[in-house]
């Protein structure tokens, strides 16, 4: 059996909460809940109706929420990490939009930064530039004068696996990564068919290089999605994730399903706690996402009540997202 079709679970026993270890009980729910208590985190949720907004200002309001400012990033190493999965000629919902890596770039040129890169390692397309040219990515890096470091084929350094959430001893990492004083993730926020959604940290997914992991990080793939995503999350420590919600998708993510229109920015200090209120915004439950209740507690908090939401609302702008039927999301709807 293919080691990744074993974890799929079926729509009705999403819906019926039957997940097994995916779907919390309310007994497991109240000790993540419990663990939860010494981790907060602040999570902005930013109206952006669209790419021809001043996005910049709407980055810079953002972080001035979180208590960011030029201080946190003046004469700092920055890497940018946007979510490039495949080309996408008239498609914005699959690839974190070229605007919103423009004005994360210039907010903290900006504010003193003493380098700002772009990197990206695409999971299908071995030829990463031309994922950067037909996502629209390249006139932008070209006009911003942003160098653009293809993450697959960078050098490498080896970490240990310290959380051990997969049997991988250790961790091969880009250079460019490893040597950025901060690392910024900039995904797309969309449904995902096999994990139910794809955010901040499973975009960190395209930071593992290809030259080890394979196409599309089968390596990966076979230790397990949900345990490889909190694995490296653990191993790269990113500084900031700020998530493309201005145009989603739903239905069959992360590369088929149709755009699901939100308008919004979220940001956050925190992976989990920014990838659980997505999730919300969403119409998902949180705690119905394997990897998220498994990272709760351990690398930030899911909890609502342990997540001060900043900015708009959840309730204000929340949707319905299409899950796919088959094969079925490992998330329950709320």
């Amino acid at each position: 059996m293919n080691p990744v079709s074993r974890h799929r679970l079926s729509r009705r026993q999403l819906l019926t909460g039957m997940g097994g270890a995916i779907a919390l009980g309310a007994g497991g729910k109240q000790i993540a809940d419990w663990n939860e208590w010494s981790r907060r985190a602040d999570v902005v949720i930013a109206d952006a109706p669209g790419y021809d907004v001043d996005l910049e200002s709407v980055v810079k309001r953002g972080l001035a929420e979180l208590g960011l400012g030029p201080a946190w990033v003046k004469g700092k190493r920055v890497l940018l990490k946007p979510n490039l999965v495949e080309t996408s000629l008239g498609r914005p919902q699959i690839n974190t939009h070229p605007l919103v890596v423009r004005a994360v770039a210039l907010a903290f040129r900006s504010w003193g930064a003493a380098e700002v890169r772009v990197g990206e390692g695409p999971g299908h397309c071995r030829d990463a530039m031309l994922v950067v040219d037909e996502s629209g990515l390249y006139p932008i890096l070209k006009e911003a004068k942003l160098p653009f470091v293809d993450l697959n084929q960078d050098e490498i350094d080896s970490k240990p696996n310290r959380l051990r959430e997969t049997s991988l001893r250790r961790l091969a990492l880009p250079r460019t990564l490893v040597d950025a004083d901060l690392v910024v993730s900039l995904p797309k926020m969309k449904t995902h068919h096999w994990v139910g959604v794809t955010l901040s940290m499973k975009n960190l997914f395209g930071a593992m290089p290809g030259v080890v992991y394979g196409w599309p990080k089968n390596v990966l793939h076979f230790a397990g999605i949900g345990p490889s995503i909190l694995d490296i999350v653990a191993a790269v420590r990113p500084s900031l994730a700020i998530v493309d919600g201005i145009v989603a998708m739903e239905g069959d993510g992360p590369l088929m399903g149709p755009a699901r229109t939100m308008g919004v920015l979220v940001m956050g200090t925190n992976l989990p706690a920014v990838d659980a209120t997505c999730t919300r915004l969403m119409g998902f439950n949180p705690w119905r996402v394997g990897y998220l209740v498994a990272a709760s507690g351990r690398l930030g908090p899911i909890a609502e009540s342990h997540i001060h939401q900043r900015g708009e609302t959840i309730a204000s702008r929340a949707q319905e997202f299409q899950l796919l039927d088959h094969p079925s999301l490992a998330v329950l709807k709320t």
